[in-house]
């Protein structure tokens, strides 16, 4: 399984160690043409500004929308796949919205798996509103924190900065599924 870590600014390579870890072949994508023949992609946490200023620069916006494949996108990522960034996903986030880097916490999260999730907010983003075809995977004080739409995976979170795979094991199983789909 062939999985792309966008790789412009942020926690890429905490991602690319721990799908290593879940034993796929990880690209670091910093250009178009290194999206093709990735099975999914992975857009992390980092500064949502800058990533979306890279992508511009680096002619990645329009490839990614155009990419057909499973995609997560952890804490800046989910906020570049939103309505008002990529328009990828159907969620309307505030941006810090947890507060400022001192304002950093853990939680842990009722994944409906029995052991909590433990999710590490930095400088989070806070969904306002999501679309119907947006399932919630996990809440964090009421609002949902983990979620899915379609082949799309968003977290509010760094599951990238815990030993808990249970995140990326779920990014990977989407793939399979949507793997299978397509062929």
């Amino acid at each position: 399984m062939r999985v792309g870590v966008l790789a412009v600014q942020g926690n890429f390579r905490e991602h690319a160690a721990m799908l290593r870890r879940l034993g796929a072949d990880v690209r670091e994508v910093r250009l178009p043409e290194e999206l093709e023949g990735l099975d999914g992609l992975v857009i992390p946490g980092g500064e949502s500004t800058a990533i979306a200023r890279l992508m511009r620069l680096y002619g990645l916006e329009d490839a990614i929308r155009e990419f057909r494949a499973p995609v997560l996108g952890t804490c800046a990522g989910m906020i570049l796949l939103d309505r008002e960034h990529l328009g990828l996903v159907d969620v309307e986030v505030d941006r810090n919205a947890y507060g400022r880097q001192l304002a950093s916490f853990e939680a842990d999260l009722d994944v409906g798996e029995g052991e909590p999730l433990r999710g590490v907010f930095i400088r989070a983003p806070r969904v306002r509103a999501h679309g119907d075809g947006v399932e919630v995977l996990a809440e964090h004080d009421g609002a949902p924190v983990l979620l899915r739409q379609g082949r799309f995976l968003v977290a509010s979170f760094h599951p990238e900065l815990t030993d808990d795979t249970r995140v990326h094991e779920r990014f990977l199983e989407l793939i399979r599924k949507e793997s299978s789909v397509r062929a």
